[in-house]
């Protein structure tokens, strides 16, 4: 566990950054709603479909679960990430790349996502959570349906 004493405050919010892509890359969803978001959260992904809106982490990993079930292995590559503090929290903007690999796809084993990440954290008790995640997708490439 991250504790306030071993990491500044930036290094904080950036591991639970990291630990939002880790934990979904690995599927593991029960580290991903007790490690990095909060119970519940606004949510938006309207890039790539669906509505924005307050969402329950739960849910929300239900979801993923479902989407990735087919897949072999998801990837993502997070970079340039700024956070920027503000009075009741933390902003962090990021560039990732999301890769979906299927090994027995037909017409091309990878399709892959570019865009930005746009979070909110709050912080209690030393511990930080995401309250705000928005992916906005710029471009995607390879094998869209991974068929």
């Amino acid at each position: 566990m991250i504790t306030p004493t071993s990491l500044s405050r930036t290094e904080q919010v950036i591991q639970i950054v990291h630990r939002l892509f880790i934990h979904t890359d690995n599927y593991n969803w029960s580290a991903l709603q007790s490690e990095v978001l909060l119970p519940e959260l606004h949510f938006d992904m309207t890039s790539v479909g669906g509505a924005a809106g307050m969402r329950y982490a739960s849910d929300i990993c239900d979801e993923w679960a479902e989407g990735f079930a087919d897949l072999d292995s998801v990837n993502h590559l997070a970079g340039n990430i700024v956070v920027d503090f503000d009075k009741i929290g933390a902003t962090v903007f990021c560039y990732a790349t999301t890769t979906h690999y299927k090994a027995n796809a037909k017409n091309g084993q990878t399709r892959e996502q570019f865009g930005t990440y746009d979070m909110h954290l709050t912080e209690a008790d030393g511990i930080w959570r995401i309250d705000t995640l928005r992916y906005t997708r710029k471009f995607i490439s390879g094998n869209l349906e991974l068929t």
